[in-house]
């Protein structure tokens, strides 16, 4: 803290997606003086296009299933047909109604986080940022129609301008038939066909809810599996749940090109074949938002594909200057970059920081069921030579009685541990609302528990967490 007659420190953010709002948080929570200066609304992308809406929209999904799947648990929707014979009815979704809820939703969260900044005492700029060296950030506000430039001295930056949907050529996004994720809220009913390129988790989510909701779906996928980065046995379950939605799933196909037609659009592949469909979402990646900010004059190191590099700590290449989010060439999620802005500012300040393991993240494919990661998996075991000291265990949701109860018993639970201590070193978990449920596996991991620690803990009976403990107490240390 200051002495009366000094002068605070000065925080300059930019960008108020969840690792700038953090930032500013934690900077305020600390005493010092904070700007924060963001083009569209606090929250970002990660609240106003991305995170909140597809999640939200996924929920929705969710709810659609969680009626169809009904019958599994003896629950019967009829009305009497003309006949006087019962009939089930269809479901309907209104995308318009859905779709009004969750921008609402976005806009409300937006608007919550910028009073929860204001309270602290966090003074917001609305406006294009960029640096003016390592110790200055020049800002244009819409008032000034971008030829004025206001400058502000700043200790600390840091920079956290998030990232956008990749654009391609041979397919570029009009809003209307040919789609960013970004741009779905848009749309006024559900797709009579949707193709989806690219079977990440992004591709991956986006299509199982459209499927769910009633679209009939056909997913691009130029790996040999959908989910290519994701635990094999997971992705597995997911495409087998895919399937049985119905969804045709195109395995290593690749697009060439996705082109308007009069009633749609033509999605051509690389060997040739072509698919004809009314809608396309382009699902193939990010690109960080660092181009125009300054950055390299400023001294701050960029990969080749434009993202700042940080350390641990979240600080670049300058003193001064840290980065977080997805403009880095950290991890791209947003738990992340919320801890990347509070690491920053306390790094920057001197208070205590642990520096951020990537190793201990929580991560989770909102599919339907979901997949939730934690720690070392078997890749990146074998990439480190590890796999001949670990033990793993497999917990089938299919002896699980909660799970048996609720009917969703297509997932598992896994475990890995070192072999000689015993020591929880990583999981996944396939199961309805396993972004829930990894949590125990996450503390286990941070604060080094053995399998024997976890077992102990009581599970309640019946629970889904059962099958955590059930997997450490199968990998108990004799």
């Amino acid at each position: 803290m200051a002495k009366a007659n000094e002068r605070k420190h000065r925080i300059a953010v930019l960008g108020g997606g969840p690792g700038g709002y953090e930032a500013a948080l934690a900077g305020a929570q600390l005493g010092v003086d904070v700007t924060l200066i963001e083009r569209a609304g606090v929250g970002g992308a990660a609240v106003l296009t991305d995170v909140v809406p597809s999640k939200s929209l996924i929920a929705t999904a969710g709810g659609v299933q969680a009626v169809r799947d009904a019958g599994r648990l003896g629950v019967q929707a009829f009305v009497p047909g003309g006949d006087g014979k019962p009939v089930r009815p269809e479901i309907a979704v209104n995308l318009a109604a859905v779709n009004k809820r969750l921008l609402a939703m976005a806009g409300a969260q937006s608007v919550d986080m910028l009073r929860s900044l204001e309270d602290a005492g966090v003074r917001v700029v609305q406006g294009e940022g960029r640096l003016d060296g390592p110790n200055a950030v020049l800002v244009s506000t819409a008032a000034s129609g971008g030829t004025d430039f206001d400058r502000i001295e700043a200790d600390t930056i840091v920079v956290a301008v998030g990232s956008s949907p990749r654009e391609l050529d041979s397919a570029k996004p009009d809003g209307e038939r040919i789609l960013t994720w970004k741009q779905l809220y848009d749309l006024p009913a559900i797709p009579e066909h949707l193709v989806v390129v690219g079977s990440g988790v992004t591709g991956a989510e986006f299509a199982n809810a459209y499927r769910t909701l009633g679209a009939e779906v056909t997913l691009v996928s130029s790996r040999e599996q959908v989910l290519p980065g994701e635990d094999p046995d997971a992705a597995a379950v997911i495409e087998r749940e895919f399937k049985r939605l119905g969804m045709h799933v195109m395995s290593k196909s690749r697009a060439d090109s996705v082109v308007r037609t009069e009633k749609g659009v033509l999605v051509t592949l690389s060997d040739g074949r072509t698919l004809e469909a009314s809608h396309c979402l382009m699902a193939v990646g990010s690109i960080p938002n660092t181009d125009g900010l300054g950055l390299e004059k400023a001294g701050v190191e960029l990969t080749d594909s434009g993202h700042i590099r940080v350390n641990k700590v979240a600080r670049t290449a300058v003193p001064s200057i840290y980065a977080a989010g997805d403009c880095t060439d950290f991890f791209p999620l947003a738990s992340v970059a919320s801890m990347q802005g509070r690491t920053a500012i306390m790094h920057a300040l001197g208070d205590f920081v642990r520096p951020i393991d990537l190793r201990n993240v929580a991560a989770n494919v909102f599919t339907y069921p979901e997949i939730a990661t934690v720690g070392w998996n078997e890749r990146t075991l074998a990439d480190a030579s590890g796999l001949a000291q670990h033990v793993t265990h497999t917990v089938p949701l299919s002896v699980n009685p909660r799970a048996k109860m609720i009917g969703f018993t297509d997932g598992f639970v896994k475990l890995f541990a070192w072999k000689a201590s015993g020591t929880v070193i990583g999981g996944v978990i396939v199961a309805h609302r396993a972004s829930e449920l990894i949590f125990s596996l996450a503390l286990a991991v941070e604060h080094r528990l053995t399998v024997d620690q976890v077992a102990s803990a009581f599970a309640v009976y019946p629970s889904m967490t059962g099958a955590i403990t059930d997997a450490a107490r199968a990998l108990h240390q004799h």
